[in-house]
């Protein structure tokens, strides 16, 4: 599975696989793949610099990256001041927050115990998260920085080029994907509608080559539905120069979820028993479908905030039903590729099915080839 962009890189296969996990991501890049840790829940600098360190001692010396959430543009407060989490919690309408509460007494979800913090503030896609968690990481060889939310600002795109690192951004759109280009990124990434976390409306088998074409000679990575060695050859057949896989690993035994129960739940899903919905974050996101995704989509609630306030209305409820596993509203970002997620396999043996299937793609093809070209 290899491309220009993996030799660019050094890597064995052109497999970017996104994981919140620093056990999984080292072990894609062992695997001979691209490992990207997620930072958005790194809201304490020197959590992160642990995690990186983790990493570096257990990577093998194989090139990784890291993935941040960060917009563009940054939001101002009142008074032209860079917006705090006190100035997000103060726009949070009350009625949301009776929501919240009636919604977790209804499934008789427990508190957290006196002096817990919840484990879930998502905050980093906040300007001055993101920028911290990047003054970290730009002291570790980090070779990619992928954004979430598309392009990072262009000074960010500056200090990582001073730095040979590459930047990607994910992209929903061929018009999105041109914006990005024109920034100066590396690498877009294009996320079809299939994929678990923040989508858009394309699906990937449309999307990828719309991608390809738009922004040549851009390398472009095909991501969402892809979880088998013949998905991988599709992608590149269309022009993918790699595949970004995040879902996948979530059932690996690296990953640590932290709940046996969500584990099960992932093990057990369907490829429809996804939904995007806004209820995690405030923007779309693939998830699992639970009573609590239901809730927020039901007309007769309160609808969901924008983001960020929607995170952060929720992070104390999301922590409380991962902890206690109660399982009518647990979930989790996953894409529709859930329904091949049958069994828990380690990230290495992931890599063996994922080359396996490729081969026998390239082979199959190969084959229709050379009847074709015999007629």
């Amino acid at each position: 599975m290899q491309t220009e962009l993996s030799q660019t890189l050094g890597i064995e296969h052109a497999v970017f696989g996104f994981t919140p996990f620093p056990a999984v991501a080292a072990a894609i890049s062992r695997a001979g793949g691209f490992g990207v840790l997620g930072a958005v829940r790194y809201t304490v600098p020197d959590e992160l610099k642990r995690d990186l360190d983790w990493i570096e001692a257990h990577v093998d010396g194989r090139p990784y990256g890291l993935d941040v959430v960060m917009p563009a543009k940054k939001v101002e407060a009142p008074n032209n001041r860079t917006l705090t989490e006190a100035d997000v919690e103060a726009m949070i309408p009350e009625g949301h927050r009776q929501f919240v509460r009636d919604t977790l007494a209804k499934h008789g979800v427990p508190e957290l115990a006196e002096g817990e913090a919840s484990g879930w503030r998502i905050t980093g896609w906040m300007e001055q998260v993101a920028r911290s968690q990047l003054d970290v990481a730009f002291d570790y060889p980090i070779r990619l920085l992928a954004n979430a939310l598309g392009s990072p600002p262009a000074d960010v795109i500056a200090r990582a080029h001073d730095q040979d690192v590459l930047v990607a951004a994910l992209a929903g759109s061929a018009r999105h994907a041109e914006k990005h280009r024109d920034t100066g990124i590396d690498i877009v990434v294009a996320q079809g509608y299939e994929a678990g976390g923040h989508t858009g409306e394309i699906a990937s088998m449309v999307l990828t080559p719309e991608v390809v074409d738009a922004v040549a000679p851009l390398p472009v990575l095909a991501a969402g539905g892809i979880g088998s060695g013949q998905q991988v050859a599709a992608a590149l057949t269309l022009g993918a120069q790699g595949v970004w896989l995040g879902s996948l690993w979530l059932t690996t035994t690296e990953a640590d979820l932290h709940s046996p129960a969500l584990t099960r739940k992932l093990l057990a899903a369907g490829s429809g028993d996804t939904v995007r919905s806004r209820a995690l974050t405030g923007k779309p996101a693939r998830q699992l479908r639970t009573e609590w995704t239901d809730a927020w989509d039901d007309p007769a609630g309160p609808g969901t905030l924008p983001m960020p306030l929607q995170g952060l209305l929720v992070a104390e409820a999301v922590s409380r039903i991962q902890k206690y596993g109660v399982d009518p509203l647990l979930g989790t970002p996953v894409g529709q590729i859930v329904g091949r997620m049958n069994s828990e396999r380690s990230v290495q043996a992931v890599f063996d099915d994922l080359t396996r299937g490729f081969e026998q793609a390239v082979d199959r093809v190969n084959r229709i080839a050379g009847r074709s070209g015999q007629s």
